[in-house]
């Protein structure tokens, strides 16, 4: 029968039963698959190797480069200045002014006053970003160099501090009458300050301050890794020791 005769339906049921050819799958490259597995051999050979030579590393061993930043440094740089210790002092001042050839209840005043006040114990942190740490290579030790500790001002406390006795001759309480501010007593604080700076000098505050400073960078520097810390403090001004 002529093609343009035959049925359509026909042709199209007989295109569909027609074979189609396999598809084809994806091929390695022979080149890629021979590197791995030179690659897979020269690991354990190379390992081999260095077990059978003296001082023959192996080439392919991998190497740790560590560039972090010490990070008791880090610590140390936010700290300026430590206020290590701080003492409460009392003292009593009498003072006593006279008029010569007078006596005194007549013309003079005694006062009786009780000063209370507190001192700090303070270290200076700003040599730390100067060569005031060494730190060792590993990061395991470390020494802190620091200047000796000073004892701030004095501060007196008002809500705790009074006159406990004020004696006034007759002419001092008559002339209070016309006076403005009769009871004046910057004075006595003020020397009382100086009593309480004198005391705290004397007293073990700046010792304290050390142990608690020493202690403190200890306990910092273990917690961020450093096991060995030596800390140092330069002698007092004046300390002949």
């Amino acid at each position: 029968m002529p093609a343009l005769l035959q049925d359509p339906a026909r042709n199209a049921e007989t295109d569909g039963d027609a074979p189609r050819p396999p598809r084809s799958r994806p091929r390695v490259p022979v080149t890629l698959v021979a590197t791995g597995v030179g690659v897979a051999l020269l690991v354990p050979l190379a390992g081999q190797v260095a077990e059978w030579i003296p001082g023959f590393g192996n080439p392919l061993e991998q190497e740790v480069v560590d560039r972090s930043t010490p990070p008791l440094l880090l610590a140390l740089e936010d700290l300026s200045e430590y206020r290590a210790a701080e003492a409460t002092f009392q003292v009593v001042i009498d003072r006593e002014k006279d008029t010569r050839f007078v006596p005194s209840v007549i013309s003079g005043e005694r006062v009786s006053f009780l000063a209370t006040g507190t001192a700090d114990a303070y270290v200076d942190f700003d040599r730390l970003t100067t060569g005031g740490v060494t730190l060792s290579p590993d990061g395991g030790s470390a020494t802190i160099e620091l200047p000796a500790p000073r004892i701030g001002d004095v501060r007196i406390d008002p809500e705790n501090s009074r006159v406990v006795d004020r004696d006034r001759g007759a002419l001092d309480r008559v002339g209070s009458l016309f006076v403005e501010n009769p009871s004046d007593d910057s004075e006595l604080y003020a020397l009382a300050e100086r009593r309480l700076s004198a005391a705290a000098a004397d007293s073990d505050l700046a010792d304290r301050a050390e142990q608690n400073t020493r202690r403190m960078l200890i306990t910092l520097a273990r917690s961020l890794g450093v096991e060995q810390v030596e800390v140092r403090f330069e002698p007092a001004p004046g300390d002949a020791s």
